[in-house]
């Protein structure tokens, strides 16, 4: 039979990873497995050249506050007109003091997110010291560049990333030190000032977070402003899915600071949550 034995690819695997090398995990799979790269699978078109129906994670909000940054996704997923899942989950720490926020084809975007995850550890091991936050800002935009030819199909991902920024915390203080960056499809990378939103429903959150948002925000506050930015996204973009207290559904929300990154609890997102419903019910039109 023609073609190659599964032993052979697994020996190639093999001599890649202990071959010295670039510190990119990404490049190395580029090199020793290009099919498992996210950008790289299999014809994503169906009859026609039209895309196939898919999954779409909706609306992420990211928030500077004092001493670090925040971000939040709310749970609802997509698949046309359809609620296709009501509790995925969209925000992740990419690393100890980075976080990650996914919006687009879910499927293409959570497999991202892990490559992305795995490529900063491997280039922590490799060269001893973790990449600055500006470095994992730039591996990420190359990242999504690696995923333009499924973009041009429909097949889109427009991350969110932000972080608490070690380096400008050393010089300025922590105070000033939470970082956003949002993103294309072609992987072009924008720094942004104070709080962002990306998503179906980002025109509306990020209007929210314009009345909202604070320089000396705390902690507790920018955890309140977040969740009410998505609760206005969710009131006029049916594909962002609002706080569900009967299903105990509430948004994902990351917190990055000196610390390091931490989730906040459900159990606090259910106070923040009821005193927002409460004071929305005493002014229903505002």
């Amino acid at each position: 039979m023609s073609g190659q034995h599964p032993g052979d690819k697994a020996s190639g695997l093999l001599r890649y990873a202990t071959a010295p090398g670039s510190s990119s995990f990404v490049e190395f799979l580029s090199a020793a497995a290009t099919e498992l790269l996210p950008g790289h699978r299999a014809s994503v078109s169906g009859s026609g050249g039209a895309a196939m129906p898919s999954v779409h994670a909706t609306t992420i909000v990211a928030a500077t506050f004092n001493g670090g940054v925040m971000m939040a996704g709310d749970r609802r997923a997509t698949m046309g007109n359809l609620i296709a899942q009501r509790d995925i989950e969209k925000v992740f720490a990419a690393d100890e003091y980075s976080l990650v926020g996914i919006a687009g084809t879910a499927g293409i975007a959570i497999e991202l997110v892990r490559l992305f995850q795995v490529e900063l550890e491997h280039y922590e091991k490799i060269e001893g010291t973790a990449l600055t936050l500006d470095g994992k800002a730039n591996r990420l935009a190359t990242m999504i560049r690696g995923n333009l030819g499924a973009a041009m199909q429909g097949l889109a991902v427009v991350p969110l990333f932000a972080g608490y920024d070690i380096d400008s915390a050393a010089v300025q203080g922590s105070a000033s030190a939470g970082r956003i960056y949002s993103y294309d499809v072609t992987g072009g990378r924008y720094p942004e000032r104070y709080y962002h939103s990306v998503g179906s429903g980002s025109v509306f959150a990020k209007s929210a977070l314009k009345k909202l948002w604070r320089p000396d925000l705390t902690e507790d506050e920018a955890v309140a402003v977040v969740v009410e930015a998505l609760y206005d996204a969710a009131d006029d973009d049916s594909a962002t899915g609002g706080p569900d207290l009967t299903r105990r559904i509430y948004p994902v929300v990351y917190a990055a600071t000196a610390d390091g990154t931490r989730r906040v609890a459900d159990s606090s997102l259910d106070t923040v949550v009821r005193a927002l419903l409460e004071r929305r019910a005493t002014s229903p039109g505002s």
